[in-house]
């Protein structure tokens, strides 16, 4: 999607330089390309920007389930691994 959008960009700035002042080429350079592709990329990363939140949250509700000691859904604790020694009893880790 970024391809487009540097394409659509490089073209706009071909065409904001074919102006007959440099206000017009910059005015045309903002609300031809700038503004137009600022939106369309901030809309389309919505859907990632709500991914990453909903992971975040995730990654936080398990580190204070680490932290309270509780284990978590898969019945492990924190980040441990299933079959990952514990430390708990040492005689049987080792």
């Amino acid at each position: 999607m970024y391809i487009i959008a540097i394409g659509w960009l490089y073209v706009i700035f071909m065409m904001a330089l074919t102006e007959a002042s440099i206000v017009a080429g910059v005015a045309t350079f903002f609300f031809y390309g700038l503004l137009p592709t600022a939106l369309i990329l901030y809309l389309g990363g919505s859907k990632v920007r709500r991914q990453r939140r909903a992971w975040q949250e995730l990654q936080e509700a398990r580190r204070q389930e680490a932290l309270a000691g509780q284990p978590s859904a898969s019945g492990v604790a924190g980040d441990q691994l299933p079959g990952q020694p514990d430390g708990k009893d040492t005689q049987a880790d080792q």
